[in-house]
């Protein structure tokens, strides 16, 4: 190295002293540039002719402005680690919820879904309407037996409905109210299918201080009480829980639930139920439904026909208020709820959980018969249907018993 570069070396820029000279070069002040400055006259380049640059398109069009095209969904560069900064707000990195909030939310859901539930019931609860001494004990009553036994009645009272709707539905204008159909359901203890069973109206029965009468003549005399004590004498069955039901509420039912679905073994045409039905599976609605297990038309025993269709529908209807798309639907389960509660009266023990094991039991296709018979007799003044002692006897037994009823004593219909 020389002793001119040794100098410039150990020089401080900018101390105001001349450099030492450049064979090319005039003198410069420490400080000055080391580079040429553009511009000058003296180390200005002449610039080679560019072309001109090419205008960009957009979609097929061309782009105005000559700076560069950024890239859709920008919102400026990546974030720190590869992670895109949000299109909107400008912030960082969006954060995704913990397990633990998850869980929270989770489980804050499941608490309000439980205190509703909860709150229902007991609102269901209170709205049923009981009657009192329905089931008192009595001296001579069948003890209890396994399983639980309900009686389901069917009562043609027209409270709830105006003149139009009796008018609409063809019910007449008879007052108080008769029993219109009777069933008997066991619900055996060991999880097995229940059995329905029917109890035509015109049986032929002894009633407790009535003598010989029809069956539906002893809710006529003593009502709810007298009724359920003459099933339990003339069956050996203690019956645990009564329930009944009108035609107004079981119009409001049906139509709460959206109609049930029923296949129809024939035509119908009963001006006398207000009813007109084609052969086939169709949406009942509650006044065609009402219709339906009233008429006696169709078959060669025409009340054996129509208790197979009161089974048949009181099977379709409960299993469609059990399931999931009415009960989980508040806009048909709470109708529903409103509908059963206001049409409904049971004995004063039975509550909202028994009714739920009640639509439970239905909804899972019970096995349904009538009580086998044979013959008439006069009973009440009239012709009654006399009972097949030695198979009622074997029906009833079976069910006392919790057993499955017998293959040869079911109606095979």
């Amino acid at each position: 190295m020389s002793e001119d570069e040794r100098t410039r070396a150990m020089r401080s820029p900018g101390d105001g002293r001349p450099l030492p000279g450049r064979p090319d070069d005039g003198p410069r002040s420490g400080g000055a540039p080391a580079h040429q400055i553009p511009g000058t006259a003296k180390y200005e380049q002449p610039r080679p002719p560019q072309e001109p640059q090419a205008r960009s398109k957009v979609y097929g069009k061309a782009r105005s402005g000559k700076s560069p095209v950024r890239p859709l969904g920008g919102g400026g560069p990546p974030a720190q680690g590869g992670e895109r900064r949000p299109r909107f707000g400008g912030g960082g990195p969006r954060k995704r919820p913990s397990w633990r909030t998850i869980l929270k939310i989770v489980a804050g859901l499941l608490i309000a879904l439980l205190v509703l539930s909860v709150a229902g019931f007991f609102w269901i609860d209170s709205r049923i309407q009981g009657i009192d001494g329905v089931l008192d004990d009595y001296e001579g009553r069948p003890d209890d037996t396994p399983g639980t036994n309900w009686l389901l009645v069917g009562s043609d009272s027209r409270k709830g409905l105006s003149a139009a709707q009796r008018r609409k539905l063809a019910t007449g204008k008879a007052v108080g109210q008769r029993t219109d159909s009777m069933m008997l359901l066991h619900i055996p203890s060991g999880g097995d299918r229940p059995t329905l069973v029917s109890l035509p109206r015109d049986s032929a029965v002894t009633i407790p201080g009535q003598g010989r009468n029809k069956l539906n003549a002893a809710y006529a005399i003593g009502g709810p009480r007298l009724l359920a004590r003459t099933v339990e004498n003339v069956t050996g069955i203690r019956v645990d829980n009564y329930m009944e039901i009108g035609f107004a509420g079981f119009v409001d039912i049906v139509d709460a639930v959206g109609g049930v679905e029923i296949n129809v073994s024939q035509n119908i045409n009963d001006p006398k139920a207000g009813l007109k039905l084609k052969k086939g599976r169709q949406i009942l609605t509650g006044g065609q439904a009402l219709g339906y297990v009233r008429t006696r038309k169709g078959g060669a025993l025409p009340d054996f026909e129509r208790t197979k269709r009161q089974r048949q529908f009181l099977g379709a209807v409960v299993k469609k208020a059990a399931s999931p798309g009415v009960l989980i639907n508040p806009f048909t389960s709470i109708p529903l709820a409103m509908s059963a509660t206001d049409s409904v009266t049971t004995d004063t023990s039975t509550g909202a959980f028994d009714l739920l094991s009640l639509g439970l039991a239905m909804g899972g296709s019970p096995v349904t018969t009538v009580v086998p018979f044979g013959g008439n007799e006069i009973a009440g003044g009239g012709t009654a249907v006399k009972w097949d002692t030695a198979k009622a006897t074997r029906l009833f037994n079976a069910l006392k018993e919790d057993k499955p009823v017998p293959q040869d004593v079911l109606d095979k219909g």
